[in-house]
């Protein structure tokens, strides 16, 4: 039995992005209501002042802040009041010269002359247009300079943010209103063994229910990509021919796992190199678990292929390594969510291979999960996993590391 002459993480994901280089993502045009959860793909400019002009944020009375002095409840300070500013409405005629004041609602205008608001509970009207002032003012006091959120040209959001509401609401002040997003990774999941069984069904000896097909859809659709399609298919190399080709022609990504290692049942590799032009790039990386991975690039179709390990932990892993990292690096959006922690335990590495811990985390520190590669609970018990290098002979108790969190 010939060896798997593997890359490291980093070659197997360098493969990949250069034969998409140029090709993929794609991007396109959606509109504010659509745009919630998508990456943008490019840094987006304010063409004007955010807010436009100088607005009032309380309800109250603009006026000069030197009119007022040292006004108090003892002894308040006498304005004028000549005018009111009506939210809707052009407020540009409005002015407030010395010893006068008007009238400005919230989110209202402040008119020229005025550089404070006084609130309105420091306010008492009387006479016919006369309003008292008992507190005194700051320049700039209740007011919001034209610009002072966004000034124009200044940049709105950059390239890579996966959009949020909050998000949505920017733009939607700077009106923008088709906002250029990159076109999300159609994915095809193939799980083959004739093992396995469907979650509906109840499996009879020697059969398992089908685990990766539901974890990398889910996994797939929490990053943002369009699932198109998971399905399960026997170890039959025709039926995975068909399913690799029926995928191929309308995903971006077709992903299949199990069939991957040097065992008796061993076609995925050479099904892959049939299926992709540019053949198989990648058979074996230097990880643990994960070591049977394999990927090829499709050229006519813009297909990349993924041949995931069949067990759950490892074909998950190696997914956010490889495609997830890789996704993220091609849309310039931020790395996945790490953090420091000491580990609790004495935790040994696989030599010349990088090694996946599974980790629970609790404060600062990340107690190992120590579970066989084919278990699926110890990933759901897990907060996520740290991985050590491959010249490193292990983690010692106290020492930090940085946990790759499962989002």
């Amino acid at each position: 039995m010939d060896l798997l002459k593997v890359d490291t993480i980093k070659e197997a994901r360098s493969k990949l992005a250069a034969c998409c280089a140029g090709i993929m993502p794609g991007t396109e045009a959606v509109g504010l209501t659509e745009a919630a959860g998508r990456i943008l793909a490019f840094d987006i400019f304010s063409k004007e002042n955010i807010p436009p002009y100088r607005r009032s944020i309380m309800d109250g009375y603009a006026v000069r802040s030197k009119d007022l002095g040292a006004a108090g409840d003892m002894i308040p300070t006498s304005l004028k009041v000549t005018g009111e500013v009506l939210l809707g409405t052009d407020s540009s005629k409005l002015s407030v010269e010395p010893g006068c004041c008007v009238y400005v609602p919230t989110g209202g205008e402040v008119p020229e002359g005025a550089d404070a608001v006084v609130m309105v509970e420091y306010c008492e009207p009387f006479g016919e247009d006369m309003l008292a002032v008992s507190k005194s003012a700051s320049p700039g006091e209740n007011v919001v300079q034209a610009g002072e959120d966004i000034a124009e040209g200044g940049i709105l959001l950059s390239k890579g943010r996966k959009l949020r509401s909050q998000d949505i609401g920017v733009l939607a002040a700077a009106g923008v209103t088709a906002v250029p997003v990159f076109v999300p990774w159609r994915v095809a999941v193939i799980s083959t063994g004739d093992e396995l069984v469907s979650p509906e069904e109840t499996p009879e000896p020697g059969q398992i229910r089908d685990i990766n097909s539901y974890t990398i859809s889910a996994r797939s659709t929490e990053e943002g990509f369009t699932v198109m399609r998971t399905l399960s298919v026997k170890d039959d190399s025709e039926a995975i021919a068909a399913a690799l080709e029926t995928a191929k022609d309308d995903s971006d990504l077709v992903v299949i796992s199990g069939g991957s290692s040097q065992g008796k049942k061993d076609m995925t590799a050479a099904l892959i190199d049939k299926a992709a032009d540019h053949g198989v790039l990648t058979h074996g990386i230097a990880a643990k678990p994960g070591k049977p991975t394999i990927t090829g690039f499709d050229r006519a179709s813009k297909t990349l292929f993924i041949g995931l390990p069949g067990h759950p932990a490892a074909a998950l892993m190696v997914y956010e390594q490889l495609v997830i990292s890789l996704w993220r690096c091609m849309t310039g959006r931020e790395p996945m969510r790490t953090v420091k922690a000491r580990v609790t335990v004495n935790t040994p590495s696989a030599p010349g291979r990088k090694t996946f811990q599974l980790v629970k985390l609790a404060g600062d520190e990340a107690e190992p999960v120590f579970a066989r590669s084919g278990m699926i609970s110890p990933m759901s018990a897990a907060d996520g996993y740290f991985i050590m290098d491959e010249n490193q002979e292990g983690v010692k108790a106290g020492e930090a590391v940085e946990v790759f969190l499962w989002e």
